[in-house]
């Protein structure tokens, strides 16, 4: 049996925020933020749209991807999903009550499917392939997996901050993960090899979002300055995401007994330029090997990579049997890496 992901879809919000359209609510300029990050702009949601909404727009790409791909009505691929996961740290919900994934839910009408969320900050969608992966894996029933990455960063981004403001956008993207007959192993493998996960939780205060939860909630009658948002220590951040990316990358192609020529591409969590460039230098990696487009969309966190896939996919960068690597890190703090045969 192999586990292949058989559709990719993204959702954006309609705004998109250049740099220099930026730089006309806070100090600073585009050459500042390109120098420093590599980006050059980002989607923020309007007022009136959810992550829930974001995630079914995505969902629907996916699905309408693998509707056209099988010659099934859209209806029937969404009859056909035994589960929907969503990877987010903005639900529409404090504390996921009720989980953002049970909303999409009933936005498709998929009333068959099982529901729940992952909070794994920017690894959410390393961590949610192995999770899709394996709840195929352990019940012969279940066929489909719907996995939805969304993130409305925006709506917990302090924009009086500038040195984390310019680095977040929202944005959503899904797969379809299926069971298939195809082998996983020997010649003609397909789907999802092999993955790493791993965490440092003493790393937990270098990106967090330290007002609203239960360790420190609002009370009542308190005068509130700013909403929850993000706090970021950038350096321990960069040094950690840098080490996590080259380690987790070798360490994919050891066990696997792969080269980097024997990769299609790598997609690795669109951060920071600087980060990805760092770990490029260290393993030599050919800039043609590695995909980034933080440019164009920022970090949307859990989204940023399979809105990165989605990309490369519908440009039809990507032929039957190509092996792609994915790899990520993110608050809390977490990383990890997948790699899958297409």
């Amino acid at each position: 049996m192999a586990y292949e992901i058989a559709a990719t879809g993204r959702a954006l919000p309609k705004n998109r925020v250049t740099n220099d359209e930026l730089a006309k609510t806070i100090d600073t300029n585009d050459e500042w933020i390109r120098s420093h990050t590599g980006i050059g702009s980002r989607y923020i949601a309007e007022p009136e749209l959810t992550n829930s909404g974001l995630a079914a727009r995505a969902a629907r790409a996916a699905i309408e991807q693998l509707a056209e791909k099988t010659g099934a009505a859209a209806e029937t691929v969404i009859a056909s999903l035994d589960v929907i996961i969503v990877a987010t740290v903005t639900g529409d919900y404090l504390g996921g009550v009720p989980p953002t994934s049970c909303i999409v839910q009933d936005i498709l009408g998929a009333k068959q499917a099982a529901c729940f969320d992952i909070e794994v900050c920017c690894t959410g969608f390393i961590y949610g392939l192995d999770i899709a992966s394996g709840l195929l894996a352990v019940n012969r029933r279940r066929k489909r997996v719907l996995f939805i990455s969304s993130e409305l960063l925006s709506r917990i981004t302090d924009w009086t901050d500038r040195s984390t403001c310019v680095l977040f956008g929202d944005g959503a993207a899904a797969v379809i993960i299926e069971k298939t007959d195809a082998p996983s192993e020997g010649a003609g493998r397909r789907g999802i090899l092999r993955s790493i996960l791993g965490a440092d939780g003493s790393g937990g205060e270098t990106l967090i979002v330290r007002r609203g939860g239960t360790r420190f909630p609002y009370k009542t009658g308190e005068v509130v300055d700013k909403p929850p948002h993000v706090e970021m220590d950038g350096r321990a951040v960069y040094n950690f995401a840098v080490k996590a990316i080259t380690e987790t990358i070798s360490l994919l192609l050891e066990e696997e007994n792969l080269t980097v020529n024997d990769l299609a591409v790598i997609i690795p969590h669109q951060a920071n330029a600087r980060i990805v460039q760092a770990a490029q230098k260290r393993l030599h990696l050919p800039e043609e090997k590695v995909y980034m487009n933080m440019e164009e969309y920022a970090n949307t966190s859990a989204a940023s990579i399979p809105i990165a896939l989605d990309e490369v996919n519908r440009a039809g960068k990507l032929k039957r049997g190509d092996i792609v690597m994915f790899v990520g890190f993110g608050g809390g703090l977490t990383y990890g890496g997948t790699l899958a045969v297409w």
